[in-house]
């Protein structure tokens, strides 16, 4: 499904990220964990070519996401807050978002819906503006907005910080529920390796810039993570 091949990106004279090959297959639950400036964030920006890489390609369901804009229709990210438009208010960002996806108004409600354990009734009817939420509410709502119109790629920068405890056992079941089907690519990266082995079934350790490890998840896997961690 994603592919990327001989990637690099400098600035001066420093390599931020430098993966020789990398395949995600269709359906894969991907996570990616790494210090920081281990470039996982670069490497997530490439994929959705937010930045140029300096050498190398990214291939999204075979487009070449450079020179392409046809991969943006299966795909949908949050990365961080510039990705919310700070002066709606989140039932209409979700329904702008609804829009660009070919959504009615009644198919987005019915889909938000089914968030209300989610947003604790902190996010709708609140008649407050995206930029005037907390974090963890901007998290909630960019993530939510991610999920809508079905993608098959889902690709999510920390979606666990700035959550509670509460909040993120329930975004952990709702990236689990979405992968079952296996029919939606989901890529996550997290500092916190337990939150990543317990959703991805396959996790990739990024160490300034390239692929340290490339392990399929297993009882383990957090124990072989923490102990390359505590060096």
């Amino acid at each position: 499904m994603i592919t990327l091949k001989n990637i690099t990106k400098k600035y001066s004279k420093q390599t931020v990220l430098d993966i020789i090959a990398l395949d995600i297959p269709a359906g894969q639950t991907f996570g990616l964990v790494g210090n920081n400036g281990a470039g996982k964030t670069t490497m997530f920006s490439c994929l959705l070519d937010l930045i140029k890489p300096t050498t190398g390609n990214v291939l999204n369901n075979g487009v070449e996401v450079a020179s392409s804009e046809k991969w943006k229709s299966f795909t949908s990210a949050f990365l961080d807050d510039t990705f919310l438009i700070g002066y709606l208010m989140p039932e209409e960002y979700f329904y702008f978002i609804g829009e660009l996806r070919g959504l009615k108004k009644k198919e987005v409600d019915e889909f938000i819906n089914q968030f209300e354990d989610f947003f604790h009734g902190e996010i709708l009817g609140g008649k407050k503006y995206l930029r005037d939420l907390s974090k963890g509410n901007q998290k909630k709502a960019g993530v939510v907005a991610a999920l809508l119109g079905e993608p098959k790629v889902v690709i999510l920068d920390e979606p666990f910080a700035n959550l509670d405890p509460s909040t993120q056992i329930r975004l952990k079941q709702i990236l689990k529920d979405l992968s079952k089907n296996k029919e939606t690519t989901i890529l996550v990266s997290s500092h916190d390796i337990q939150d990543v082995t317990e959703v991805c079934e396959r996790i990739v350790l990024l160490e300034k810039g390239k692929v340290i490890k490339d392990i399929v998840t297993s009882p383990k896997t957090l124990q072989e993570l923490e102990e390359y961690f505590r060096r």
